[in-house]
């Protein structure tokens, strides 16, 4: 586990090689201020070489909302001289707090409940897939507060979103609400379950199936395909062999030979 000083903006334990993360802001429907984009980026990037820690879980406290986007008070109020805009200075707050971002290549599930919006899809762009309860709504409100909504439904784009839904959740705002069975309807949600006890025990056990595999494997998967949504065919290909090559030990053969020799796992049904 890290040694750092504990965390004031997120809730964080490892067990079992998962490690369980919660955004911990609830009184503002866990926003982010400046504190927490430090300390998101600081656990990731300590993530990276902590090998206690196979996968991760990303949630957050309060039930009522996973993230609504940046703290109005992290910005500037408007006609201070501090408010000023430059194209060419502007730091985007987004690449903080994003795993892959910090180049995190541990699966990320992200669990969510509740409302998640605007700089909220900074999270749920880069995590690997997402679970969420029935009560969970999705929407991006940017462009009903006069705001350009750019960065995040770009990466819900990349991240696979059908073109038409990210342009008609972003372009109505405010208006339109997306449910937790609509987002999984369009591939966005890969499982909903009822409430907050049962999205922790989909998200526990879909984390520990796969930090139970060589982490070395997982991690060379995961990179694989992540840079496959941004290469042709062929160039995604050709890096397969050196991926593969990185990906492969005799301990991790050896692990993945006692499992095949082993007790037989039995697959659930989705």
């Amino acid at each position: 586990m890290p040694t750092d000083p504990e965390p004031t903006t997120l809730t964080w334990r490892v067990a079992d090689g998962v490690g369980w993360v919660r955004l911990n802001r609830p009184d503002r429907y866990n926003a982010f201020d400046q504190v927490m984009c430090d300390e998101l980026q600081a656990l990731w990037r300590r993530l990276r070489t902590d090998d206690d820690v196979r996968c991760i879980v990303l949630g957050a406290e309060g039930g009522k909302a996973f993230c609504t986007g940046i703290d109005r008070d992290f910005v500037p109020a408007e006609g201070g001289a501090e408010y000023a805009f430059s194209p060419y200075t502007y730091d985007d707050p987004g690449q903080q707090l994003g795993p892959k971002s910090n180049e995190l290549w541990k699966p990320v599930i992200a669990a969510v409940d509740g409302i998640a919006c605007g700089g909220a899809f900074y999270l749920l762009g880069e995590v690997d897939f997402i679970i969420a309860t029935e009560a969970s709504r999705f929407f991006d409100p940017h462009v009903t507060y006069g705001m350009p909504a750019v960065y995040e439904p770009l990466l819900m784009l990349h991240r696979g979103m059908p073109f038409g839904e990210v342009l008609r959740m972003t372009l109505l705002g405010n208006h339109e609400r997306m449910t937790a069975r609509r987002a999984h309807e369009i591939g966005v949600v890969s499982e909903v379950v009822a409430d907050a006890a049962a999205l922790d025990a989909a998200a526990g056990w879909a984390a520990a199936a796969i930090a139970s595999a060589p982490p070395s494997a997982i991690q060379a998967t995961l990179r694989t395909l992540w840079a496959g949504r941004e290469l042709t065919r062929q160039q995604a290909l050709a890096l397969g062999g050196p991926l593969l090559n990185l990906g492969m030990s005799e301990e991790a053969l050896a692990e993945g030979q006692k499992v095949f020799q082993g007790e037989r796992i039995v697959p659930r049904d989705r």
